[in-house]
């Protein structure tokens, strides 16, 4: 530091020195936000503990099964038969006439009367006798004669447990995040049973959507937070495997669920759907327990800060595993202890979904996944309805097709392990996606181009291999966008970080349910707009494969636990890191007389008084709390262009 020479022979006065404070800059992770890289390892790993707990993940995932396929068996439409005619209608002496809603309409009716075929005709009759072609022999249809006219309210049923599963998922996955996963779980399998049970006594159509809306709200809401706790009670190597496991369950709920409603069959006392209902849900009463035996998320009770009860969380986990933390050498439970001085000072910090909108990269990859898993549930309706009879109406789904969907979804299940342990999870989900994309688009061109361009003559041939190739292509397609869906909804798990995993995941899921939604829109519609509608999610898987090239890789990452860990998973770079920089290297160019032309000298001048500008405008706090250092560089900056000028 220079000393000047003040007037008068007065001594040298030293310039006062401004005190040097160090830029701002995040702490580095303390060991107790390491959850999967020191906290889970000094426990045990995936020790007994654990393992106990995962099991008491997977029970309930049959039951779930169970539950999220009724609708085939409380919902199928029957086929008819007309016991009385109106004589307006019918010509006299015509005999009791069957209605079978899956054939269509036989031209050519009898006498200028109304076609005994025709499934309108049903409805034209003074009695009729409905009968189920699914194991039920009486379900909601039947009981409330559901058809005809009052056919619309079949529908809102339907919509209304998709649309509480949606409501579900988005607000048990903030309250997840909120008041953490163990209270969700319980208070969600509390009101699941109230009202699943009571959707049993319902005495019309109108009561049973309303309770099936708060009962497909409450299932929402135990699957999103099993799901979550499945997660974050596993280490990297286990957390694919332990999520497949849970999807073989659902799907062996799908399978079992015709045997299920089988034996509800021609119960003595009461209606089989009341029976099956009751059966379906009277299984959750064996999760009860939970509220003793099942803790609160040790993961999100560190990212949360509640290190008081997560001290007691680690002891106990330590004693299960058998492990002694005093001999320890990461030293968990100093560090526990160092936290709880802290907490004494502030209190836990909670976080909202909402604020993942302040992230750069986490939103974008939330949004992605939405959409990816949108579109698979969406267009795996449009290959299910490809597969079956073009020529049929769509009211009821046979044996043959049930169990071909279900086959269809064990495959994957199947496939789906390999895949992502040779391609990984980005990898996995692009190869599944470009499958999905090729499918439907082969399924929605080639075809047409058969009948146009070739066997003009032959229609039966024609015919027939449009048939065969639209059922393969379904087969494929349905293979692949099942895929799509299971592998979104696991990827966005991974990349969330603990603070807003539910509601993340809680977005991805409610997205799916919208994707599940357009079924029951274009069953009420009669299926009209179907190829457009098909049109619409083909275009929306080439715009998922373009998407999911931005996504990270979460392969053997640990979980993120703050909205910080978060955002730095990004996309790794195509090119290796000792090649990146040549990119950035200039040219080899001969730029000396560039200062001689008029844009040059104008240019300069314009940024000289632009930096001077600047320079005024810098207040004198933040030169004090950068030591003088920025505006030394930019001082110097300034007088660089001059200099040139």
């Amino acid at each position: 530091m220079e000393d000047t020479q003040s007037p008068g022979g007065s001594p040298p006065a030293r310039r006062a020195t401004p005190p040097r404070l160090d830029p701002p800059r995040l702490d580095p992770p303390r060991l107790l936000h390491r959850v999967d890289a020191s906290v889970l390892p000094s426990l045990g790993g995936f020790g007994r503990h654990q393992r106990q707990l995962v099991l008491l993940t997977w029970i309930p995932a049959l039951f779930i099964g169970f539950s999220q396929f009724s609708d085939y068996f409380l919902l199928a439409q029957p086929s008819g038969t007309c016991v009385q005619h109106n004589d307006s209608m019918w010509p006299p002496g015509t005999p009791g006439t069957p209605w079978t809603p899956p054939l269509p309409p036989v031209t050519g009716g009898t006498g200028g009367g109304v076609d005994p075929g025709d499934p309108a005709a049903l409805c034209a009759c003074r009695e009729r006798r409905l009968e189920l072609l699914t194991g039920l022999s009486q379900n909601v249809v039947t009981k409330w004669d559901l058809v005809c006219d009052s056919a619309w309210k079949v529908h809102i049923a339907k919509f209304s447990l998709l649309v509480g599963s949606i409501f579900g998922y988005l607000v048990t996955g903030v309250m997840a995040d909120w008041f953490g996963r163990h209270p969700v779980l319980i208070l969600s399998l509390v009101l699941l049973l109230l009202f699943g049970l009571s959707v049993s006594f319902s005495v019309n159509a109108t009561m049973f959507s309303t309770l099936r809306f708060f009962e497909g709200f409450c299932l929402a809401g135990v699957t999103l937070t099993l799901y979550v706790l499945r997660i974050e009670l596993c280490l990297p190597a286990c957390r694919f495997p332990v999520t497949v496991v849970a999807s073989f369950l659902i799907v062996a709920g799908q399978l079992l669920m015709p045997g299920v409603a089988a034996l509800c069959r021609d119960w003595p006392d009461r209606d089989d759907w009341q029976v099956l209902q009751i059966v379906i849900i009277s299984p959750f009463v064996l999760m009860l327990p939970y509220v003793w035996i099942f803790p609160e998320s040790l993961r999100w009770l560190l990212a949360t800060q509640h290190y008081r009860r997560s001290k007691a969380m680690i002891l106990r986990i330590a004693r299960r595993n058998q492990v002694d933390l005093t001999t320890e050498p990461s030293g968990v439970l100093a560090g526990e202890e160092e936290e709880e001085e802290e907490e004494l000072h502030k209190r836990p910090q909670r976080t909202c979904i909402v604020q993942m909108m302040s992230t750069r990269n986490l939103w974008k990859n939330i949004v992605v996944l939405c959409v990816n898993s949108l579109t698979g549930y969406g267009i795996h309706h449009c290959f299910s309805r490809s597969m079956m009879d073009p020529e049929a109406r769509p009211t009821a789904m046979r044996h043959a097709d049930y169990f071909t969907v279900a086959g269809i979804a064990v495959a994957t299940c199947l496939a789906v392990c390999p895949a992502v342990s040779l391609m990984g999870r980005r990898g996995g989900l692009l190869a599944f996606m470009i499958v999905t994309a090729l499918a439907s688009l082969l399924q929605l061109g080639l075809l047409n181009l058969i009948g146009k361009y070739s066997l003009r003559d032959d229609t039966v041939l024609r015919d027939s291999l449009n048939r065969k190739f639209s059922v393969a292509f379904s087969i494929i397609g349905m293979f692949s966008s099942h895929a799509v869906s299971t592998l979104s909804i696991f990827f966005c798990a991974e990349i969330t970080p603990t603070v807003i995993r539910g509601g993340g995941l809680g977005l991805v899921l409610a997205s799916a349910g919208f994707g599940m939604l357009t079924a029951p829109i274009m069953e009420l519609h009669n299926q009209k707009g179907y190829f457009l509608h098909h049109v619409i999610f083909a275009c929306c898987t080439l715009l998922c494969i373009i998407c999911l090239l931005l996504l990270p890789e979460p392969r053997g990452k640990p979980l993120p636990e703050s909205l910080a860990d978060g955002e730095s998973f990004t996309r790794q770079t195509l090119l290796r890191p000792g090649e990146q920089h040549l990119l950035l290297v200039r040219a080899d160019r001969d730029y000396s007389r560039v200062h001689d032309t008029p844009v040059h000298l104008t240019a300069t001048g314009s940024a000289t008084v632009a930096a001077a500008t600047a320079l005024a405008a810098v207040p004198a706090s933040y030169a004090l709390a950068t030591g003088g250092e920025v505006l030394g560089n930019c001082a110097a900056v300034a007088n660089g262009m001059k200099a040139s000028s």
